[in-house]
């Protein structure tokens, strides 16, 4: 039997615990986990968490985990999520980082609870990553 993913606007699936996805939206349990990848197809680390912003139901940032064997010694990077683009042929998300950009990147905690999150922390660290801040666009 094959499954039609509704289109905008059908609300045929109201209620529904299917996690059916369209060609442009993906579920955010389908995100979380995905291995995140240099353009060469290097893997560098993980999607662990999305962090979305509450006014305007935006996703702002994934929180990337990379290094360490079984979760010890895993450090955490907040992306601004425009810096990240999806590459279907790798099933990844891909950043153009170096090793020691990625080491020198602004931390963040596994759970996204970043001790400075405020504007200046945003700041530094879209400034960081070269990205349009999202309350800019």
């Amino acid at each position: 039997m094959t499954t039609v993913a509704p289109t905008v606007g059908d609300r045929s699936d109201m209620g529904s615990t299917s996690t059916s996805e369209t060609n442009a939206l993906i579920a955010s349990d389908r995100v979380e986990g995905t291995t995140v990848r240099r353009p060469n197809g290097d893997s560098i680390g993980r999607i662990e968490r999305l962090m979305i912003e509450k006014a305007t139901g935006k996703v702002v940032y994934a929180v990337m985990s990379f290094g360490g064997f079984l979760g010890i010694g895993e450090g955490y990077h907040t992306i601004p999520w425009s810096t990240l683009r999806f590459a279907p042929e790798l099933d990844a998300y891909v950043i153009d980082l170096t090793e020691e950009q990625l080491r020198a990147a602004p931390p963040a905690s596994a759970e996204g609870n970043d001790p400075s999150f405020d504007r200046k922390w945003e700041e530094h660290v879209h400034s960081y990553f070269n990205a349009t801040p999202y309350w800019s666009i």
